[in-house]
This record gives C-alpha cells, sequence and structure tokens, in this order.
C-alpha cells in the first residue's frame, strides 16, 4: 500500500534550517528533502524507514518547507496560487503519488474542505487517518474529515469517541538510527537540563512554566526553550502599546471613532485586538535569564545525549497521563529522564528504575541532587529507560501496531 504523510514543520525550526544552510534552497528537490529529513526533527521520516519494512510505500513531504515545496513544483510543472502555496502544492503532490492511505498530523492547516478536495482529485484514497496530541479549540470540525483519528493522549481518545469518531491510543516513539547520528561521551557535560517549550496559554504550559521557575531557584538547571519573550526595547514601548490600545477602545466606543478608525491605518490591529497588551502571555523573566536559544532536530538529540538528567513536564491538557515524546526522546539517546508522575506511566516505563519521576517541585529538586551525587544509580536508570524505549517503544513497534489497525479499518 502507498501511504503519504501530510504534516508542516514548527516554523521556527523551518527559518533555523535554512538559515544555517542558505545554499540548499536553490538545491533539487531530492536533495532537499534527504537533507532535511536527515535533521531528524518531529517525525521525520521515520515512517518510511517503519513502514518500509512492512511492505509500504511511504512519502513525507513537508507542507511549509517552502523552498523545498516549490522546488518540487517547479520540477513537476505544478502551478500554484501566492497566497495557498502551501495547499496547492500538498495536493498535487497527493494526486501524483496516488496514495491508498493519508497520515495527517497537522490539524490547524490542512481543513476539511481540504481533505474532501483531495477525495476528489485523488479517488484512490481509501483511508485519512489524523493525529491530534495537543489542545485543538477552534479546529473541532476537520476531524470530521478524518476516517480515523489517532492521539497519545487517552483522554483525548475518550472525548474523540464520545463525539463520534473512531478514535484509537497510539503513544509517541523514538527512532534508533538516531544513535548513530549523534555523539555519545562518557563524560556528559550537562548535569540537568530542560529542552522543548514554554508557552503560557490555556491547557498548555503553565504548570511547567511554575515548576521551571523553582527548579531555577533551587539547581543548575540548563534550559534550551521556544518561549514568548520580551526584548528590552519591547519592554520599553508597551507602557505606549497599552495607551494607544485603550485609545483605540475609547474610539471604537463613539460614533465618530467607528469613521475615523478606517482612515488610520497604524492603529488597525489595535482595532482588532482583543486584549489589552500586557506580559501575561510572556515567560518569568528568572527563567528567560536562564535560557538558550531552542535547539531542534539532531541539535536536540545532542543536548539530551549530553545531559546526565534531563526534565520532563507533561502539557496541561494532559494532566493524569503521560503522553510527550520526550519520554522516548530523552531515554532513547541515554539520558537519564526526570518526568512528573502521571497515572498511566506504569504502563510505559518502570518508575524509579526506567525513569525518575516526582510529584512536586520539592521531591524533583531533592532527586536531581541525590542522583547526581549518586553516579552509579543515575547510569544504572539511564541504561534501563533506553532498553526499556529499544525493546518497546520504537516506531517500528508503532508501525506494526499501526498496521493492523489500518487493516481493520479497511477491512
Amino acid at each position: 500500500m502507498r501511504l503519504i504523510r501530510i504534516s508542516t514543520n514548527y516554523p521556527a525550526y523551518i527559518q533555523n534550517f535554512y538559515g544555517q544552510r542558505s545554499a540548499l534552497a536553490t538545491q533539487p528537490y531530492a536533495q532537499q528533502y534527504q537533507t532535511l529529513m536527515a535533521d531528524c526533527y518531529s517525525w521525520a521520516d521515520f515512517w518510511t524507514q517503519a513502514f518500509g519494512k512492512l511492505g509500504y510505500e511511504v512519502w513525507e513531504p513537508v507542507g511549509n518547507a517552502e523552498p523545498m515545496q516549490k522546488m518540487w513544483a517547479q520540477e513537476n510543472g505544478v502551478s500554484y496560487e501566492p497566497k495557498t502555496w502551501l495547499t496547492d502544492i500538498v495536493a498535487a503532490q497527493v494526486k501524483q503519488f496516488q496514495p491508498d492511505l493519508v497520515l495527517v498530523n497537522d490539524y490547524a492547516t490542512y481543513s476539511r474542505s481540504f481533505f474532501t478536495h483531495l477525495r476528489q482529485i485523488c479517488p484512490s484514497i481509501r483511508l485519512v487517518i489524523g493525529w491530534c496530541g495537543a489542545p485543538y479549540s477552534g479546529y473541532e470540525n476537520v476531524f470530521k474529515a478524518y476516517d480515523l483519528v489517532l492521539s497519545n493522549i487517552p483522554s483525548f481518545v475518550t472525548d474523540f469517541r464520545t463525539q463520534g469518531h473512531k478514535c484509537e491510543h497510539m503513544h509517541h516513539a523514538f527512532n534508533p538510527a538516531i544513535l548513530k547520528r549523534i555523539k555519545q561521551e562518557q563524560n556528559t557535560p550537562i548535569d540537568f537540563s530542560f529542552v522543548g517549550s514554554i508557552y503560557r496559554a490555556h491547557n498548555f504550559h503553565n504548570q511547567r512554566e511554575k515548576l521551571i521557575k523553582q527548579l531555577v531557584a533551587a539547581t543548575d538547571l540548563r534550559i534550551w526553550a521556544n518561549m514568548m519573550q520580551l526584548s528590552a526595547a519591547e519592554l520599553k514601548l508597551l507602557p505606549l502599546k497599552q495607551q494607544v490600545y485603550d485609545l483605540v477602545q475609547l474610539l471604537k466606543r463613539l460614533p465618530l471613532g467607528q469613521t475615523v478608525l478606517p482612515y488610520l491605518p497604524k492603529l488597525k490591529s489595535y482595532a482588532r485586538m482583543t486584549n489589552r497588551p500586557g506580559l501575561e502571555q510572556y515567560v518569568d523573566p528568572t527563567i528567560v535569564a536562564r535560557a538558550a536559544p531552542a535547539v531542534f532536530g539532531l541539535a536536540m538529540y545532542q543536548t539530551l545525549a549530553d545531559s546526565k538528567m534531563a526534565l520532563n513536564n507533561h502539557i496541561d491538557i494532559s494532566k493524569s497521563y503521560a503522553s510527550n515524546m520526550r519520554l522516548y526522546e530523552a531515554t532513547g539517546v541515554g539520558t537519564c529522564l526526570l518526568t512528573d508522575g502521571q497515572d498511566n506511566l506504569a504502563d510505559i516505563f518502570e518508575p524509579d528504575r526506567e525513569v525518575v519521576t516526582y510529584t512536586s517541585a520539592a521531591e524533583a529538586i531533592e532527586k536531581v541532587n541525590y542522583l547526581l551525587d549518586h553516579e552509579p544509580e543515575r547510569q544504572q536508570i539511564a541504561i534501563a529507560g533506553q532498553q526499556r524505549t529499544l525493546n518497546c517503544h520504537t516506531f517500528d513497534h508503532r508501525a506494526r501496531y499501526l498496521d493492523q489497525l489500518i487493516k481493520k479499518n479497511l477491512a
């Protein structure tokens, strides 16, 4: 069978990736694709490798990798609209590939109408499978386009089934091939690290921010994070932006103001704002002061591999369930993982033998300090965690599981 996985990568990663490889954007599609996949960001081409062993043909184009996608369009004589190039090119790729299966792990970019269009131009499609592992408020409609929904969060599975969707639970995974692409040193230079995102919004990383703030105060936690932060210049401008916002809100309440505002283009963005500019969405300055820029792909795996211990903390919406990628990324590269003690963690790893758990900041601090002072115990946990991941949590394991779900849903 043929499977195409359509996705997008985090925009900051795409920008960083091409920024470090300025000549790549003009190279042929195949070379750009190979180079991008070799960096092992997110799922990369891991499904291609895993499903290939089961006899599938797989292609995993990245919809928002603009230079690569537009090069493919140029090489294949595909035209597209400037404003809709992303979906136009992906639709052309699906039509050319003629897949039996579509796997999509971006519910925000690809709409329900997009999948209706795909089925019209590509009758070979027998099954559309959608992945959801993050808050999806505002995007509920797209799930009606999926024949099967997959989620790593058990509560999501319950919710989707209640809404009438076919939904199955599937854990994230690790690709052992990564171990051949990173350096694994005996003397790891980083004692304790956090690599990830800190996004202050409803159902995202509010508890994570509170925890990390306490760890920053009590440990030498090193941070590589993607987060909202104000520059010194932006902080100085904030009072002025607040005054402009207040003025615009006053004008909107006045009859004359509604007439005047359309002729003041510099104020249009303020007229569209639903909240007064403030500090609510910005991460605590004590965390920002400790943080280095986010790392992605192989650089992220290398940072984890260079760490004696790595911190994991789940997104707020998965407050009771162990579900995220870091569980497998950190253990997979042989790092001793410190993770929040979720209800189902024992189904995935043996707590305090394969990973280290905490239920409070105080316990996390205590366990970090103890294990950094007791190297043999830390190493023993790191080795056991890695073995569990390699034995039970690889993309090969997940592909076999998903293959059974596919056959069941096609029967």
